[in-house]
C-alpha cells in the first residue's frame, strides 16, 4: 500500500463520520428554535445566490478540467465545497431563527414545487458522500477513480445546486 493509499484510507472514516452526522445535525437543529432571536429573514436570497454561484462553479471547473487547466478545476472546486457549506450553515441559520414558509400555489405547480423540493433534499444528502470521495481521490491523486466518481458526482451536485435556486424562485412569493 503506497501513502496515497494510506492517507485515502484515513479519508474514509472522516467521509463515512461526516456522511451520516452532516444530515443528521442538520435535522436536529432544523427542529432548534433560538429563543427571542431576531428572524434572520435576509438570508434565503443570499443562500439562493450562493446555489447559484456553485452551479456556475461547477459548470466552469468541469470545462477548466476538459480544458486541460487542472490547478484552476481544483481551485475552482475547493471554492465549490466552500459555498456549499457557506450555503448550509446559512440555511441552518435561517431555519433556527424563523419559521418555515409554506407553499401557497395550488394545482400542478404545486406537485412540481413539491417534486422538485423533496427530489432536492434527498439528493443534497446523498450528494454528501460522493463530493467528499470525489475530492478525497483528487487530493490523494487517484485521478483514474477521481474521474470515474466525478461523471456521477458532477451531475447530482449540480441538480441539487440548480434545484435549490428553483425551489427559492417558486417559494420566494410567499415568504
Amino acid at each position: 500500500m503506497n501513502k496515497d493509499e494510506i492517507t485515502a484510507k484515513k479519508y474514509n472514516k472522516w467521509i463515512v463520520v461526516l456522511s451520516i452526522a452532516i444530515p443528521l445535525v442538520v435535522a436536529v437543529l432544523f427542529g432548534v428554535k433560538i429563543p427571542n432571536a431576531e428572524p434572520l429573514t435576509f438570508l434565503p436570497p443570499i443562500y439562493a445566490s450562493i446555489n447559484a454561484c456553485t452551479a456556475l462553479l461547477l459548470i466552469i471547473a468541469v470545462v477548466a478540467i476538459k480544458n486541460g487547466n487542472r490547478k484552476r478545476h481544483e481551485n475552482l472546486m475547493k471554492i465549490a465545497i466552500g459555498c456549499s457549506v457557506a450555503f448550509l450553515v446559512m440555511y441552518v441559520a435561517y431555519h433556527m431563527t424563523s419559521n418555515s414558509t409554506s407553499f401557497g400555489g395550488e394545482g400542478i405547480i404545486k406537485y412540481v414545487y413539491y417534486f422538485i423540493l423533496i427530489t432536492h433534499i434527498i439528493l443534497s444528502i446523498i450528494i454528501i458522500p460522493f463530493v467528499l470521495i470525489t475530492y478525497v481521490r483528487a487530493i490523494t491523486n487517484d485521478f483514474d477513480r477521481h474521474k470515474k466518481i466525478a461523471k456521477i458526482t458532477f451531475p447530482l451536485w449540480l441538480y441539487v445546486a440548480v434545484s435549490g435556486v428553483i425551489v427559492y424562485l417558486m417559494i420566494s412569493p410567499y415568504y
